[in-house]
């Protein structure tokens, strides 16, 4: 028995709520080292050089603190963060409180605005904040009018802060956009092995008990006049269950997570081939198998494919098409393997799941997506008078 584990949904919905709380921890780190850093770097610079401006007092150490403990809550509410922390900066410039660091949690907050989509906010405040820090003060009779050099290096500092942030901003998105499309190729990658599962599944399944069938149906037609003979399709059906068994567990073994048991049966060969045919030839079916080519080892996707194409074709034969043979050929060609499957049942397409006007059923679906995922093709049409062909062609490269 099989057993997948799902993720609990307790565990799934606890990791949404670590990450916000995560987030919000690192948000309230960020504002008590900013405001740390200005309000103790302020009243510092307060105390050497700067007895001509107004002293530092309760309120103007306020309005240095403010614009850090909103930055709290800077992601919830960015433009807002913004909005005060520049409002509370610039009334505190204006004041003409000692010179000190005030300005960064200005910087953290307005780089927060254009990097959380705020930035038609964020850069209408660049010429708004260049004229009121420059001529709020003067014109509230608390400084005097800036010079030119204040004038054009605020310019300065302003135009290389956008610019910087911008950068900044592109980089995250850079990194954001791999990130998205690692997941979206792992998510492919998920979607690809599921498919490729699943035709492993309806090869593997309906082919064994295509075989089982075929031979219970023997063993009850023989259990009371040829008893030895039934014995032998019996036989027959506990051996085509036990590979069943075996096969199902090798496909299922591929959903068991990292850390636990390997498979134990390895994934069919081409030289699986021939004990396919036997089983299908000890079923009623004769089989023959036809080798062409200098036989040698093949990639493993290709010998894979190969022999779900020809288990597929024998199985839809055994199933449907009334064959009395059937004959597997497998030509070793310098870039490519030739596999080919004939039959000579009703010829109408049945064989393999293909209707008469080229319509398609899950079996040739399956097998062409085989040959397609190796970059080969695949084939299947009606021979004349009677029978049927599946042919593909799958590429090699150099054949080693």
């Amino acid at each position: 028995m099989v057993t997948i584990d799902a993720p609990k949904p307790a565990r799934a919905a606890q990791e949404p709520a670590l990450q916000r709380f995560a987030l919000r921890r690192a948000d309230v780190l960020v504002a008590l080292v900013v405001g740390v850093f200005q309000v103790v770097g302020t009243f510092f610079a307060s105390q050497h050089h700067q007895a001509t401006r107004l002293s530092l007092s309760a309120f103007g150490l306020a309005l240095v603190a403010v614009g850090p403990v909103a930055l709290v809550v800077r992601r919830r509410y960015p433009a807002a963060v913004l909005a005060v922390t520049f409002a509370s900066t610039l009334a505190y410039w204006a004041a003409d409180y000692p010179r000190g660091p005030v300005f960064f949690a200005l910087l953290v907050a307005f780089v927060n605005a254009v990097t959380q989509g705020r930035r038609p906010f964020a850069w209408a405040l660049i010429p708004i904040g260049w004229a009121s820090f420059l001529w709020l003060g003067p014109s509230l009779g608390r400084m005097p009018a800036p010079s030119l050099p204040n004038i054009f290096g605020l310019a300065a500092w302003l135009l290389v802060l956008p610019a910087g942030t911008e950068l900044l901003r592109a980089r995250r998105e850079h990194t954001a956009e791999v990130k998205r499309v690692a997941v979206a190729e792992g998510k492919q990658r998920s979607s690809d092995e599921r498919l490729r599962i699943a035709r492993d599944l309806h090869d593997v399944v309906a082919h064994n008990i295509s075989l089982i069938n075929v031979q219970a149906g023997v063993a009850l037609h023989l259990i009371d006049e040829k008893p030895e003979q039934a014995r032998t399709a019996l036989a027959a059906i506990k051996q085509a269950s036990k590979e069943t068994l075996g096969e199902l567990r090798s496909v299922l073994d591929a959903l068991r997570g990292d850390g636990e048991d390997a498979p134990l049966v390895p994934a069919p060969t081409l030289d699986d081939v021939g004990r396919l045919v036997e089983r299908t030839s000890a079923a009623g079916l004769p089989v023959e198998l036809v080798i062409a080519g200098e036989q040698r080892r093949l990639p493993v996707a290709v010998e894979l494919a190969a022999f779900r194409i020809v288990q597929e074709a024998i199985t839809n034969v055994t199933r449907h098409a009334g064959a009395t043979g059937a004959t597997v050929r497998l030509e070793y060609r310098n870039h490519e393997l030739l596999v080919q499957i004939d039959d000579d049942g009703a010829g109408n397409g049945s064989a393999t799941g293909v209707g008469e006007h080229g319509g398609s059923g899950t079996g040739i679906i399956g097998m062409r997506e085989r040959a397609h995922a190796l970059g080969g093709t695949l084939s299947a049409t009606p021979t004349s008078p009677r029978g049927f062909r599946v042919r593909a062609q799958l590429p090699i490269g150099n054949g080693e």
